[in-house]
This record gives structure tokens, sequence and C-alpha cells, in this order.
């Protein structure tokens, strides 16, 4: 009993120093990308992304390496689907709008649905090792590579808004002070705290994927379905967060973006680098119910974008919310 109690305690206190902590890692790097310049969008499918990913890459990096790599692909499967059809969900509900770029939807859109398609042709030959780890590893840096190529073309952008408003003698001048000013704006003290809240989530993780596979075998529950509900929900909070408290603010893109990215870098570092280590093995299940689900929700919510004019709204979000409720009775009562 007393086990029990410090295990529960464990959990709830890690799930706080996760949640604060990536709500102080995002803050501040948002705000650092914002001074640099960085177009809403790509801020929203890198740095946030990334940051509010954390807590599942962390989970499944170290669940793998201590052994429990079930649980591992489990949340990120579970995660992507929480993502999608629980964050956006809620988020379109109360917010009652999120809206989006074509040209943006299409680009991040594809992407996270074609990582989908690709755990899923990988997952087909049995466990993920290190060949299909290199390929996802490698497809994140052209994915990177494509962003960078993409604010390049925001800056010439925004370039020629400022050129529109203030005279340069010359482009060099220009980027100039443009540098000088966006460098300047960055105060040391949001980096320090950006690390602060980056080792905030690591030791986070860690007490949360020992207090929760503790608690699984305690209570008899499989690995995989810890995975998927309890730790994926708990390390998805920080995306809910963000992508809520933007949504809430006006900033669509940075909101719908933080989701997308998210799910992109969950499959191909969260998966990819811990299968660089050791195999993960696939559980017949996931191949044959967990994984086509979260492709099927990535192209409903693409669907449901496209038919409410790149806008997700409110209904949309209803929808997204009575999937995820669906998919959880399916899984949890139905082929448990």
């Amino acid at each position: 009993m007393f086990e029990l109690i410090m295990l529960i305690g464990a959990l709830i206190i890690s799930l706080i120093i996760v949640i604060k902590s990536a709500d102080v890692f995002v803050d501040n790097l948002v705000e650092i990308g914002a001074a640099l310049g960085i177009s809403q969008i790509i801020l929203g499918v890198t740095a946030s992304a990334i940051g509010t990913s954390l807590p599942e890459f962390g989970s499944a990096m170290i669940a793998s390496l201590s052994g429990s790599t079930d649980i591992g692909v489990g949340v990120v499967i579970g995660s992507n689907i929480w993502n999608i059809a629980g964050i956006l969900g809620i988020t379109a509900t109360f917010a009652g709008v999120i809206k989006t770029d074509a040209r943006d939807l299409k680009r991040d859109g594809l992407v996270t649905l074609g990582t989908g398609l690709i755990l899923v042709f990988f997952m087909f030959f049995g466990d993920i090792g290190r060949i299909a780890s290199v390929f996802m590893i490698l497809l994140y840096a052209v994915y990177l590579w494509r962003l960078i190529k993409d604010q390049n073309k925001y800056d010439v952008e925004e370039k020629i808004k400022q050129e529109k408003l203030e005279e340069f003698d010359s482009e060099n001048e220009f980027k100039s002070k443009t540098k000088t000013s966006r460098m300047s704006s960055i105060d040391k003290k949001k980096l320090a705290l950006v690390g602060l809240g980056l080792a905030g989530l690591i030791v986070g993780c860690r007490i949360l994927v020992y207090s929760g596979v503790e608690l699984a075998r305690i209570a008899g529950i499989p690995e995989m379905i810890m995975g998927l509900f309890t730790l994926a929900i708990g390390t998805s909070i920080p995306e809910l967060v963000v992508t809520f408290s933007s949504a809430m603010k006006g900033l669509h893109e940075l909101s719908l973006g933080t989701v997308l990215g998210s799910n992109t870098f969950n499959i191909l570092i969260g998966i990819g680098v811990p299968a660089l280590f050791m195999s993960i093995p696939v559980e017949p299940l996931s191949l044959s119910f967990d994984a086509p689900f979260m492709i099927f929700v990535t192209i409903l919510l693409i669907g449901l974008i496209k038919a409410g004019g790149n806008k997700l709204n409110r209904t949309g979000g209803l929808v997204l919310l009575a999937t995820y409720i669906t998919y959880a009775v399916l899984r949890l009562y139905v082929l448990a």
C-alpha cells in the first residue's frame, strides 16, 4: 500500500515537473524565435513542436534503453492519436476555430501523414531496427532542410515589407541592421531558462516512466496499454497547453504547427533514435489497429480542415473528440 501511494505521488509530481518545465522551455524558446524573425508556422513545427515533444521523446528513449520497448512505441503512437483527435479536438471545440494556410497545411500535413505511413511500412517487416532508424533520422534532416528553405522565403517576404516602410542604402545594410536588432532583443536570461526547462523535462520524464511502468505492473495492465493512454496523454500535456493557449490568443498557425510538428518528431526522432540502440519489437495489435488508426485520424484532420476552408471549426473539433472516444473504447474494452 505504501509503495502504491509513493508511486502515485511520484507520477503526479513528475507530471507537474514536466508541465512546468515544458512551459518554461517553450515560452522562452518562442520568444527567442520571435526575436530572430522566425515565421509562426515554422516556429510551431520546430521549436514549439520539439520542445513540447521532449517528454514523449524522453519517455520513449528511457523506456527503450531500460528494456521497456513496448511502452516506448506505445507512447509515440498513442501520443500522436491523442495529439490530433484529443488536443486539436479540445482546442477547436473551445477556441471555436483554428485557421491555417493551404500551403502550410499541404507541407506539414502531408509530412505528418507520410511519416505515419513510413512507420507502418517498417512495422510490416517486424522489429524496427537500425536501417529504419537511420532512414527516419535522415528523413527528419531533409524535412528541417525544407523548413530552412521556406524560412529563407519568409525572410525575403519580410524584407520586401520592411523596405516599403524604410529605405536602406543597400541589401547588406538591411541584413546587418536586422540581424543586430534581432540578436540584441534576445535576453541571456531567456537562454538560461530554456536550459533549465530542458533539464526539468529530462528529470520529469525519467520519474514519469519509472512510476508509470511500476504502476502498470502492480495493476496488471499491459505496458502497451499504459503507453497508449496514461503516459501518452500525460506526456502530451505540454502540447495541449501550448496548442490551446496559442489558439485562444489567435496564434492559429503556432497552434496547429505544434501538433503536426510534434507528431512528425515523435515518429522520426522519438522512434528513430531509440531504434539506433536496440531493436524495437512491434506488437501485432499495434500494427493491425493502433498505427492504422493514427493514419486515419491524420487523414480525417486534413479532410476536416479542407472542408472548413482551411479552418478546423468547432464541429470538426467535436468530430475529432468523438473519434478519440471511439478509439479509446475499442482499444480498452473490445480489442484488449
